[in-house]
């Protein structure tokens, strides 16, 4: 495969995800399948919906496997978008908007299992709301750094991808697993996906920043 990754993929990605979608992607563009970046965007966002209904089936084991499949699945667009030449700007926003509307997906099933499970609803709100805004916070950053600034966020400075897409649906992913045993860890899991998020977003908005003014001469204040 040529181009197989990306220099933003998150820890996740680099030793996990890549080396399972490669191989998908591999078979894919050896045998000349006619599977379109596009389409691969789909397969992977219609998977990634079925968490929800498993979630509200009481199944979060099940609901996070299924998470994890998505998340390697959102590799095999890029990848054979690389390898055929057939990378577009409007494939990078229809998966962009895919992956977000399956974050919610995701963390919304989540967050109404352990509120059907009898856990403390007002913490489970809080929870569930701090793992959406943090989640679509780290989104943000990126698409606005590159936009405003020309450059993805996580090439300047020297905070790492600590909360990338790969690492917040891995967490969940373990999360969900743990959570059959005992639904306390689903919430567990949002809190953890909240904070590791929202301090990223504090912390890279800074390293940004910074990273920004001493490595290309500054730009515009606002």
């Amino acid at each position: 495969m040529k181009a197989r990754g990306k220099r933003t993929d998150g820890p996740v990605s680099r030793l996990i995800n890549r080396r399972v979608s490669g191989r998908i992607s591999g078979y894919i563009v050896s045998h000349d399948i006619p599977l379109t970046p596009n389409q691969a965007s789909l397969i992977s966002a219609v998977v990634g919906f079925l968490a929800l209904p498993l979630y509200l089936a009481g199944q979060p084991a099940l609901a996070g496997a299924v998470v994890q499949v998505s998340s390697i699945l959102d590799g095999v667009d890029g990848e054979i978008a690389r390898a055929r030449g057939q990378a577009s700007r409007l494939g990078g926003f229809l998966d962009s908007m895919l992956d977000r509307a399956v974050d919610i997906a995701v963390l919304l099933g989540l967050s109404l299992y352990a509120y059907i499970t009898g856990l403390p609803h007002a913490l489970v709100l809080v929870a569930s709301m701090l793992a959406l805004a943090g989640d679509l916070m780290v989104s943000y950053l990126h698409a606005r750094g590159e936009a405003s600034l020309g450059v993805h966020p996580l090439l300047l400075g020297r905070v790492p991808s600590l909360a990338s897409r790969d690492v917040r649906l891995f967490i969940v992913f373990l999360g969900s697993l743990a959570s059959q045993a005992d639904p306390r860890a689903s919430l567990a899991t949002l809190l953890l996906v909240a904070v590791l998020s929202l301090t990223y977003v504090a912390l890279k908005t800074v390293d940004v920043a910074l990273g920004y003014r001493e490595g290309m001469g500054g730009g515009r204040d606002s």
